[in-house]
């Protein structure tokens, strides 16, 4: 797929760029950041140029995933970062996003999250979009919640982290839970 950027009212989520590895490197220092997400730790700059150059647009490229770098549409400064992966179930997708210490609070990744998830289910015709993350990981799942995501359990191993297993909430967000249409017909159960 080619990249795209998509807008709210205070952000863009646009591709990421080989310029944005300087910005995304000092982000990834936070311990928060890579403590609670899959980025290595510790987070050097070859790791933030691969990821901003390589590994970003390969996701674009073989739609498999899809890296928006979240910034403000004022000033340009990033807020932080989000995917879209797809799973193997089709129509299903899964969102993971970290937000950069200074943005942290303000509503910017709940906007997002919100923002990407109207475009999976519009553009991508997806009919369920997941949310994971770690046991523990409150900031990442208050943002879940702001979202609309109705959590669902908890997954025992559910989730690999450096080498390490760890259990992981996990919710999800239907088109009805926006207002929209799904692509499939979905029959909840009784």
């Amino acid at each position: 797929m080619e990249p795209i950027t998509l807008t709210s009212d205070r952000l863009l989520l646009r591709p990421f760029a080989d310029s944005d590895a300087e910005t995304v490197h000092a982000a990834c220092q936070d311990p928060e950041i890579q403590r609670w997400t899959v980025v290595p730790s510790p987070y050097s700059r070859a790791d933030a140029e691969f990821f901003a150059g390589k590994l970003s647009p390969g996701g674009w490229h073989d739609d498999s995933v899809y890296n928006f770098a979240v910034v403000l549409r004022e000033t340009g400064a990033l807020t932080g970062a989000l995917g879209i992966n797809r799973r193997n179930l089709p129509g299903t997708y899964e969102v993971g996003f970290w937000t950069a210490g200074e943005h942290r609070g303000c509503g910017y990744t709940t906007e997002a999250v919100l923002c990407a998830a109207r475009w999976t289910f519009t553009a991508l015709g997806g009919d369920r979009l997941e949310w994971r993350a770690e046991v523990g990981n409150a900031p990442s799942r208050a943002v879940a919640l702001k979202a609309g995501f109705l959590m669902e359990g908890v997954q025992r191993s559910g989730l690999l982290n450096k080498g390490v297993r760890r259990d992981s909430w996990i919710g999800a967000l239907l088109p009805s839970d926006l207002g929209l249409p799904g692509t499939d017909t979905y029959l909840p159960a009784p």
